[in-house]
């Protein structure tokens, strides 16, 4: 499925979620109004209030409940998007310049912060005191998640499990999030709402991966790898499959590569040209095959529907996706 068709079940109420989400962030500051607008022009896939609206439809009836919940997570989700690319010195976006590049990093850090409280507010206002919860839970998942990260990249010490324990705060949580959520709003059973918890886990670890696996594949924009996350010390499944599977001494020699030349484009062809020697694509692709079908597993307790279909067309989706 594409992701238009993916969509078509709740298709309808993704285009009422428009308006709504943008009243949340309406302010008589002229610089906001700017920037939101600026953020909001190039809005992306929207996967995250997609996925709260399917799991709510899937489980029970989509309420008011589901498009603040909706609105909280994605303005959540923008929120650390804007903080993200001040953390990581990031200058591109989605294909355009980021706030941080165009105006600064107190702009960009004040409005994330403005884009969480208003996030907030659409809670309290609806009552939504049990998503305030889970997104809440989220957020420190999602912080814990960079710390570990930034500390590691710096030691250049990740071990698989510490991978996969920053992959799961950092993404994963927040998709399980959307999907908790938007079972709870529906006022589905708590049978349902664990499997849609554990079906977003799944999913977000999923998609992490293939994340990860695109930056030593070839892109079809530029037809080399990217080489960031080396760039960026950042140590992913790909490469610590292929360091273990590769014999001490070129292991050593990679990492020291690594610690030394990070920055070099030429340090990033050496580390996909040893990815690819040592399996580390087909390691990592046959792992996220294992998470996408643990996710769509998550999903048999839930009746059969047509938003159903979509929640499982989603994982195909993102772990086939090109770019």
């Amino acid at each position: 499925m594409t992701l238009d068709e993916i969509k078509q079940p709740v298709a309808q109420p993704m285009s009422n979620f428009e308006p709504f989400f943008r009243k949340q962030l309406n302010s008589p500051n002229a610089l906001l109004t700017v920037v939101v607008n600026y953020l909001l022009r190039k809005k992306g896939k929207q996967m995250r209030p997609m996925l709260t609206f399917l799991a709510a439809q899937a489980t029970g009836t989509i309420t008011e409940a589901t498009y603040a919940t909706a609105t909280l997570i994605e303005l959540l989700h923008t929120a650390t998007l804007v903080h993200d690319d001040v953390v990581d010195e990031t200058y591109q976006r989605r294909g355009q310049f980021s706030v941080n590049a165009i105006w600064n990093s107190k702009v960009s850090v004040l409005v994330g912060d403005l884009f969480l409280a208003r996030g907030l507010q659409t809670a309290m206002q609806t009552n939504q005191f049990e998503v305030l919860r889970i997104v809440a839970d989220a957020v420190g998942e999602i912080s814990e998640g960079e710390l570990s990260q930034i500390e590691h990249a710096r030691k250049l010490d990740i071990t698989e499990a510490t991978y996969f324990d920053v992959i799961r705060k950092k993404t994963a949580t927040l998709i399980a999030a959307c999907t908790k959520a938007g079972a709870l709003s529906s006022g589905a059973s708590q049978e349902h709402i664990e499997a849609l918890y554990n079906y977003g886990l799944n999913l977000g670890i999923a998609f992490q991966i293939r994340d990860d696996i695109f930056d030593y594949e070839k892109s079809s924009l530029i037809g080399k790898p990217s080489g960031n996350d080396i760039k960026e010390r950042k140590i992913t499944l790909p490469l610590i499959s292929a360091l273990h599977q590769a014999p001490n001494a070129e292991s050593k020699q990679m990492m020291h590569l690594i610690a030394s030349h990070y920055k070099d484009d030429a340090t990033a062809r050496q580390a996909t040209e040893f990815v690819h020697k040592y399996g580390g694509i087909e390691y990592s692709t046959n792992i996220m095959t294992q998470y996408a079908l643990k996710a769509k597993q998550c999903l048999d307790c839930v009746p059969s529907s047509a938003a159903k279909e979509s929640l499982i067309a989603m994982v195909e989706y993102n772990t086939t996706r090109k770019k």
